[in-house]
């Protein structure tokens, strides 16, 4: 399919069409959606070769307080050095899609490709990503990426099941969990894994014991604040995440409980301060910076833009440090 065939099926020029490739706003809305959708239809790729690229790898979250993202940015940075490539770190939209204006500068700068840490993409945008060349991944998806979109992810559900079961082999029965938001899908598998362990070991997940938080210290400390108040504690806690499980350390110095001899406590994600927290952080690794070189590694094959939609998951282990013991009988 030639470009001067899709600008005669669409009734507009040849130039037009070329502004529409090159992510200019001087094409009216209805122009753009009519030669995206033929360009779509018809498959047209723009050869990565024929195409004015900058060096570098744009990596966009809808955050980039937290130290989880700064594993992210340094998986994507090794990767980029490797291949004398900079990076560029871009906070946009919410953590299921970035914001509309995003778009246009990115078409501007033309990267080599780009690393997504959201869940999905509006349709309008791969469309013109896929038309313009530039690759695309999402990694560690919050939700269920569309079948044509390449991603990275981590066993959550078997991190959950791994924490959860580290727990009960200690003899823990009333183990709380404490998630992240309920409309993401790694929040829910971790939950999923939490339940399966809980069944596993005879015993029933207690529903007032499940939380559902936001991945940051606050909503830990919060939420367990809650869960520690009253004589029917939990004698355990699974912290979605390692900030969320220093949250349940401060909540739990505040109530007057040791740690690990009055509450053991499991983080999720292994980032470099879990070691540091007081007591040191058990854990389960969740794969981070290998996450984000799988990824920049995917954009940057030779046939990238054109190749069908690849899905990689990756292993999760539990790490075992000083916040977990054996349950004290009373």
């Amino acid at each position: 399919m030639t470009l001067a065939a899709v600008a005669k099926e669409a009734g507009v020029s040849m130039p037009t069409v070329s502004k529409v490739l090159n992510g200019r706003s001087d094409v009216s809305r209805t122009t753009r959606a009519k030669v995206e959708r033929l360009l779509d239809v018809h498959g047209y790729r723009r050869r990565a070769q024929s195409v004015s690229r900058s060096p570098l790898i744009e990596i966009v979250f809808h955050e980039l307080e937290s130290v989880w993202a700064m594993e992210l940015i340094r998986g994507v940075e090794s990767v980029a050095k490797e291949n004398r490539a900079t990076v560029a770190l871009t906070e946009s939209g919410t953590r299921h899609t970035p914001a509309p204006e995003w778009l246009p500068g990115v078409l501007r700068r033309r990267p080599l490709g780009v690393v997504l840490v959201f869940s999905a993409l509006p349709e309008d945008i791969k469309r013109q990503l896929r038309a313009a060349a530039i690759p695309l991944v999402v990694i560690d998806p919050a939700g269920d990426p569309a079948p044509d979109v390449p991603s990275v992810g981590s066993a959550n559900w078997a991190g959950g099941l791994a924490a959860t079961r580290h727990l009960t082999d200690l003899g823990h029965e009333r183990v709380a969990i404490i998630t992240g938001p309920e409309d993401m899908l790694c929040s829910l598998a971790r939950l999923d894994g939490y339940r399966s362990a809980m069944t596993m070991a005879g015993l029933e997940a207690d529903p007032r014991l499940t939380r559902f938080g936001d991945f940051h210290v606050q909503s830990g400390f919060e939420h367990a604040m809650d869960l520690l108040n009253g004589t029917d504690r939990p004698t355990a806690v699974f912290a979605g995440s390692d900030l969320q499980a220093l949250g349940v350390l401060e909540a739990a110095r505040i109530r007057g409980l040791r740690v690990p001899e009055d509450l053991s406590v499991v983080g999720y994600d292994d980032v470099p301060l879990a070691q540091w927290s007081s007591p040191p952080l058990t854990t389960v690794h969740q794969p981070l910076r290998r996450m984000a070189e799988e990824a920049a590694r995917m954009l940057l094959r030779p046939d990238a833009p054109g190749t069908a939609a690849q899905r990689i998951e990756l292993a999760t282990h539990l790490v075992v440090r000083q916040s977990t013991a054996r349950l004290r009988k009373a």
